[in-house]
């Protein structure tokens, strides 16, 4: 059906935001799984002192949030682009929820950053003693993308005894090839000095949800306006003779008759091209 120039530029908007939450939901999703599932990590979750650790309760959030956020982009897409008004508005059901849930987290990380930069890292904690045990390449690979972000190194950041000194990053200089910063004290830092960092960044991720969410009931306006907007559909001459083909006519002729006077003949109208209104 033909949309006006908004609802167009919200239904392709739409489709972008849902590729790229779809890339992130699968991310989450497929880290996630690997961590509840891998070998190295399963028996952790068959531990029930270990049910309320920071490593399960992480694991379960990055699930959850990877399986929520593909659900919405079934529904986003499927709406989008076969203009389905009943799939965006689940969407925008589902969006808006996200959006709530993330600016409520994001309150909630900022007043216990205290906590959470202590979960954080008690979860990096883990994950290295998971790779001190078992050197499974897809730990190492966790741990030096976390190394080399926060730019530290392992649980001593002494590099000469460092256990797991492979996922360690290029020292900056002299004294760091004897002593560089211990990555859980590292990471309850910088949680609690960029606290305010990471309240943005939850805020911005909801600001853009809202986005999602108007350009949502933007196009399902612009759907519900496109159909119930009348169809006008202009006939021709041959096109309405072919669809109400006349009877036949004959030519009129006068019966009255006068004196030395020839009949008179009538000839029918044509027919002329009028616009029709379809109910």
């Amino acid at each position: 059906m033909a949309l006006d120039g908004c609802g167009a530029f919200c239904k392709y908007t739409l489709v972008l935001f849902n590729l790229l939450f779809a890339l992130v939901g699968s991310a989450f999703l497929g880290l996630g799984l690997w961590l509840r599932f891998s070998n190295s990590t399963r028996g952790i979750f068959q531990v029930e002192g270990l049910n309320s650790s920071a490593f399960v309760l992480g694991v379960t959030v990055l699930i959850a949030l990877g399986a929520v956020m593909l659900i919405v982009v079934i529904f986003g897409d499927y709406g989008a682009c076969n203009e389905k008004r009943c799939a965006l508005q689940v969407f925008s059901i589902l969006v808006t929820l996200l959006a709530s849930a993330e600016v409520i987290i994001g309150f909630l990380a900022y007043s216990n950053r205290d906590e959470v930069g202590q979960s954080i890292a008690e979860f990096y904690t883990t994950m290295y003693a998971l790779y001190v045990q078992t050197n499974d390449p897809a730990i190492a690979v966790t741990l030096l993308f976390i190394n080399n972000l926060l730019h530290c190194c392992g649980i001593t950041g002494v590099p000469l005894i460092e256990i797991a000194q492979k996922t360690c990053p290029k020292p900056d200089g002299f004294l760091e090839n004897i002593k560089m910063p211990s990555c859980p004290v590292t990471i309850a830092t910088v949680f609690d000095s960029k606290a305010s960092l990471v309240l943005g960044i939850f805020l911005g991720t909801g600001a853009l949800l809202i986005v999602a969410l108007v350009c949502s009931i933007i196009l399902r306006k612009s759907i519900l306006a496109s159909l119930s907007a009348p169809q006008y559909i202009i006939l021709t001459q041959s096109s309405v003779a072919l669809a109400n083909p006349p009877p036949p006519q004959q030519d009129f002729v006068s019966t009255t008759s006068y004196p030395n006077q020839d009949p008179v003949v009538f000839t029918p109208l044509s027919v002329v091209n009028v616009p029709v209104a379809q109910a």
